[in-house]
């Protein structure tokens, strides 16, 4: 087989790929924005190369946080850069969008043809396209290598599971891989796996997120709030589909110590030990699991309802769940929380970053799937910052222990901070690293 084949499937993707975009824009309207663009198509006016876009692609909400603290250290490097920022998702366009400064473009990543992926660069004409961690599309690669636009994968991570899968296409991702400029590796296994695949590893840098600080002011006030819930407070974070009715199902199975005096006070009685909140990964879902919440007999409260903070122990909310219906506010979450649950490590879905959280320092207890983060994970639990269970029911067992454990909870805490400092560094070299390809592209053109 050959990449022609690969391009003809794609091309009669096209019409599937516009009705997926119909159907999501219900839920999330920045999917109706600008659909031509995903197909090479723009109203704007075409870049010159003097333009000297610097170009990354973000896919999704996690790669454009991660992004966000590269291109911070490119602009400190390269004084008036201009940027071109790509996104998949919506929730990567939304959240993309407060990073950009006047003479800076936010399109969609266009859609793997190599006709838009054409178009695409004809367009914007980049100077350099950096991939965030895992997007590698082969025609968008392959224009890229015959256009002269040098193209990276910057905090690059592989997971023995996408390893796998890339090998079964092998006469695809092999020269996808190949031919990408540089890659900078997250980790040794990392860097190992891509080599596997053909790609020219330059580096292993670390992870970027390491070298994210929180935002100082909702930490503050996670921490405020959290002296004012009267009882600790047991987070699930960035919790993923499945996972929400399954620690329910647990929460339901208490009983209370003493009679009540109907149904849902029965079920409600859990939290007077223990405040749960529960903060899904993707927000389309928060409706949904305010509805879940209500249908396990919980009664359920919003963040976004809360105006100065959550409601305290006493009064008719005193017993329910908390729900994190907001975004950009995971620092304000982990403030808030005495012990964390990490989302998507309870079903087979590779777990969440937990990266945020050490930084934070708030402790973790994580399932047996973490894949997508295995290092990071295997780090995190080898420095005391986290503990691994092997079910969703000993994780609930184990953070209500541990919260009702101040000194345990406290070694935890500070074995977190030490955690995250230990592993700063990767957006000093990342960032180097694209200066250095820049001033070289520069040395090739006289």
């Amino acid at each position: 087989m050959t990449r022609a084949l690969y391009s003809l499937l794609v091309w009669l993707m096209q019409p599937l790929v516009r009705r997926k975009l119909a159907r999501r824009g219900v839920a999330e309207p920045l999917y109706l924005q600008a659909v031509e663009e995903r197909f090479g198509y723009y109203d704007s006016a075409p870049c010159s190369a003097s333009d000297g876009l610097v170009w990354v692609h973000a896919v999704s909400l996690g790669e454009t946080r991660t992004a966000a603290l590269l291109i911070a250290g490119l602009r400190q490097r390269l004084p008036g850069m201009r940027l071109l920022l790509t996104h998949g998702t919506a929730t990567g366009l939304a959240q993309g969008a407060a990073l950009l400064q006047p003479g800076d473009i936010q399109t969609w990543q266009p859609w793997d043809t190599p006709g838009a992926v054409r178009r695409f660069l004809a367009h914007f004409r980049p100077r350099i396209g950096i991939l965030m961690e895992t997007e590698i599309w082969p025609n968008l690669v392959a224009a890229c290598a015959q256009s002269g636009v040098p193209l990276v994968l910057a905090n690059a991570r592989m997971s023995e599971k996408s390893q796998r899968q890339a090998q079964r296409l092998a006469w695809l991702s092999r020269p996808a891989f190949g031919a990408l400029t540089a890659v900078w590796a997250q980790t040794q296994a990392d860097a190992q796996r891509l080599t596997q695949l053909g790609a020219t590893v330059q580096g292993v840098f670390g992870n970027l997120k390491f070298d994210a600080a929180p935002n100082a002011d909702q930490l503050a006030a996670g921490r405020a709030w959290r002296g004012r819930a009267g009882r600790p407070v047991v987070m699930f974070a960035s919790s993923r589909e499945g996972e929400e009715a399954a620690l329910l199902q647990v929460l339901r199975s208490f009983r209370p110590l003493a009679p009540v005096s109907n149904a849902q006070g029965a079920v409600n009685s859990i939290a007077n030990s223990i405040q749960w909140l529960i903060v899904p990964r993707h927000p389309q879902r928060f409706d949904e699991v305010a509805a879940l919440i209500g249908q396990h007999d919980f009664v359920v409260s919003r963040r976004s309802a809360w105006g100065d903070g959550p409601p305290g122990s006493e009064g008719p909310d005193a017993s329910a769940i908390w729900l994190g219906d907001s975004l950009g506010e995971m620092a304000l979450y982990y403030g808030l929380a005495d012990v964390a649950l990490l989302g998507g490590s309870f079903e087979p879905l590779g777990g969440q970053n937990l990266i945020e959280a050490a930084a934070c320092a708030c402790p973790v207890v994580m399932g047996p799937h973490t894949f997508n983060f295995a290092d990071a994970a295997e780090l995190a639990e080898a420095a005391g910052a986290a503990l691994r269970v092997p079910s969703l029911a000993q994780a609930v067992a184990a953070a209500r222990a541990l919260a009702n454990d101040p000194p345990a909870r406290a070694t935890m805490a500070r074995a977190a901070t030490g955690f995250s400092g230990d592993h700063r560094g990767a957006l000093e070299k990342t960032a180097s690293a694209v200066v250095a390809l820049l001033d070289q592209q520069g040395v090739d053109a006289l």
